[in-house]
């Protein structure tokens, strides 16, 4: 890959966004530019469903565009974000780069290995920034989980087991043509469990080889609905991951559990906002309060977007890196891509996988 150029700082004024996307994701996009209001601003915004685009520009007060080469021509600024069919992203990004704009992606950042890796060569190649959107990472229980295990406080880690237990009704990929496709969308491991999969190498490290099954069980869609997989790390720990669209009748849960050494932890609730169990053997300060950072949500979405703004504001004034760019984002759709291949061939798959 090309070698990353150095880019100017936006350090004197507001940084300026443009969403395009007006589907249900887009609010956290809207909320967490608003919480950083003294810094930065939503100037445009796209979609072609006139609607949606309507009523967004009516909440926003944002320019509106139908297509995102008006978006391209007229707008003012720095960084595009992509709220966008997941098969859609990786041409885009090329488009905005070229345009000499930052790209934001929404998960995943792409559908085939080939086109995560174009995105992050024409970005190398604009000499712009990309950044993937990961804001489960910045859940206050999960930062716990990731000082723990950098500190050394599991020891060796022997097992993790990882849950997505959720439904997606008919309804919801009859909402839109694009949803439930293998071109557009992915599956129950690429699209819902898409951030899950991301802590498998965030927080236990570069994985060894995989092992899958999916199936199509209830709902009429091209992709599954429903997957399992062994995993196996290079640091030797070993692992599950289980995941369905089909629970009845509401979201389950969303968790992770790791055994190590000399410690034991499960964060679970509906999208791993509960610490369930937090067990050492050495006690450290601020253990006895590890309670305080569960908290209660009906949202499987998180609140971690304006955390994840933070840093991606941070990054463009250049008073930090990005924390999650797109070559962190090609990780997981690594991981993606080698679950999908077991599935499909019936066989462990080995990573890295060949770039």
């Amino acid at each position: 890959m090309s070698p990353v150029h150095p880019f100017d700082p936006i350090d004197e004024r507001k940084i300026r966004f443009a969403l395009v996307g007006c589907g249900r994701i887009s609010k956290n996009h809207i909320q967490a530019i608003d919480k950083h209001e003294e810094t930065c601003e939503l100037v445009d915004v796209c979609d072609i469903d006139s609607e949606a685009l309507a009523a967004t520009v009516g909440k926003t007060g944002a320019n509106g565009h139908r297509s995102l080469g008006d978006l391209l021509e007229k707008s003012s600024a720095d960084c595009v974000i992509l709220a966008t069919p997941s098969g859609l992203h990786s041409d885009q990004t090329v488009r905005i780069a070229q345009s000499g704009r930052h790209v934001m992606t929404e998960k995943p950042m792409a559908t085939r290995w080939s086109d995560g890796l174009a995105m992050v060569e024409a970005c190398d190649e604009a000499g712009v920034k990309l950044f993937v959107v990961k804001q489960n990472r910045q859940n206050a229980t999960l930062q716990l989980l990731k000082k723990a295990i950098d500190g050394g406080r599991f020891g060796r880690i022997y097992s993790v087991a990882v849950n997505v237990f959720w439904t997606r009704p008919q309804d919801y990929y009859d909402s839109a043509d694009w949803r439930g496709t293998w071109e557009f969308d992915g599956g129950a491991f690429m699209n819902q469990a898409s951030h899950y999969i991301d802590l498998l190498d965030w927080l236990i490290g570069p994985v060894d080889s995989v092992m899958a099954y999916t199936g199509t069980l209830a709902r009429n869609i091209q992709v599954e609905d429903s997957g399992v997989a062994a995993l196996h790390w290079r640091n030797g720990a070993m692992g599950t991951l289980n995941v369905t669209m089909l629970t009845y009748p509401k979201n389950y849960e969303g968790s992770i559990t790791i055994l190590g050494e000399k410690g034991t932890v499960r964060i679970g609730g509906v999208a791993v906002n509960e610490i369930q169990q937090w067990e050492f053997a050495d006690e450290r300060e601020g253990d006895d309060s590890i309670a305080d950072a569960s908290y209660a949500t009906t949202s499987v979405y998180g609140f971690g977007h304006p955390l994840y703004y933070d840093n991606v504001i941070k990054t463009l004034r250049g008073e930090e890196k990005a924390k999650t760019d797109g070559r962190e984002g090609l990780k997981s759709l690594e991981l993606l891509i080698a679950l999908y291949l077991s599935a499909r061939d019936g066989k462990r798959i080995a990573l890295p996988l060949e770039y």
